[in-house]
């Protein structure tokens, strides 16, 4: 048994869905990263910290690269170029039953032109459990004549399998150096952003088509309280008056069931008892606001044209 610590950063990249925050909640073995079958659910680049042996690993979950259209479209995949560019290692994620697609094309593409020269990037194929094996066998030989990946892996972040066997190799590949966090700190972000992205993570689940990419949530108020319990005061940004009503629901019953859900999930993360106040704010230009992406941990110059 060696001594020598390492730590460093693995940037997780891929299309929206590949399923990268389900992949990082399982390599750190807590909810950090919200999941939900929407893309663009991922909008800051959340770090998740995981141990493995005397490695520490620090994930990048960066959005989704897909084809921005609006300044927090762009303002996202800037982030994630940035989370990728600066990392020890990549990870590209595919869904091993749509393979190569255009946007896991373009992705590639990039990866060539704008990596640094001996970045180890490594693919794992996600999902294995939705195709025969002879699909995966050619997936993986196409997909390794398109770049120089150091190694393949084949993995269901979902079931938990082949996961070991990445984090084993990432662990070894980190550079040799101090631990970056105490050991048992599984995220760096604030907890008041976490709480936040928790609600949103259930505001997104109970609201459908496109109104989720048209709110956020902000923790406002955070308070530890003498007798143990915490109080959170969270404000729900929306860009219309229509959409006040749609996530208020009918006699409120919308954003009571959100409130609901996302306290008890913020309570089980924090092992202790939470009062959760949700308010529903209308700001229509709230997506154009430079202090909503510094909250986000965005750049809000990033999304400039």
């Amino acid at each position: 048994m060696t001594d020598t610590t390492r730590a460093g950063f693995v940037a997780l990249i891929g299309e929206p869905n590949a399923g990268k925050s389900t992949l990082l909640n399982r390599m750190v073995g807590a909810k950090v990263s919200i999941v939900t079958h929407k893309v663009q659910t991922t909008r800051t680049r959340i770090r998740g910290v995981a141990m493995e042996g005397q490695a520490q690993i620090v994930f990048v979950d960066t959005p989704g690269l897909f084809r921005p259209r609006r300044r927090l479209d762009r303002a996202m995949v800037k982030a994630a170029w940035g989370g990728a560019s600066d990392a020890d290692v990549i990870v590209l994620l595919i869904e091993a039953h749509r393979g190569l697609t255009e946007g896991v094309q373009a992705i590639i593409d990039r990866l060539k032109d704008e990596m640094p020269k001996g970045q180890p990037v490594a693919l794992a194929i996600n999902k294995i459990d939705r195709v025969k094996a002879e699909t995966l066998l050619a997936l993986t030989e196409r997909l390794n004549e398109a770049f120089p990946f150091r190694k393949t892996f084949m993995i269901s972040a979902e079931k938990g399998y082949g996961v070991a066997d990445l984090r084993a190799w990432l662990a070894a590949e980190l550079p040799e150096g101090p631990w970056f966090y105490p050991e048992d700190q599984i995220a760096d972000l604030p907890m008041r952003m976490i709480a936040a992205e928790m609600t949103r993570e259930k505001l997104t689940l109970r609201l459908h088509e496109e109104l989720p990419y048209q709110l956020t949530v902000e923790t406002e108020k955070w308070e530890d309280k003498p007798d143990g319990t915490t109080r959170i005061d969270q404000i729900v940004y929306v860009a219309r008056d229509g959409h006040k009503g749609i996530v208020l629901g009918n006699k409120g019953e919308t954003i009571k069931s959100v409130g609901q859900a996302a306290r008890a999930e913020i309570a089980e993360f924090l092992g202790r008892t939470v009062h959760l106040f949700l308010q529903v704010k209308v700001r229509p230009n709230w997506l154009d606001e430079p202090e909503r992406y510094s909250e986000m941990g965005l750049d809000f110059k990033d999304g400039d044209a």
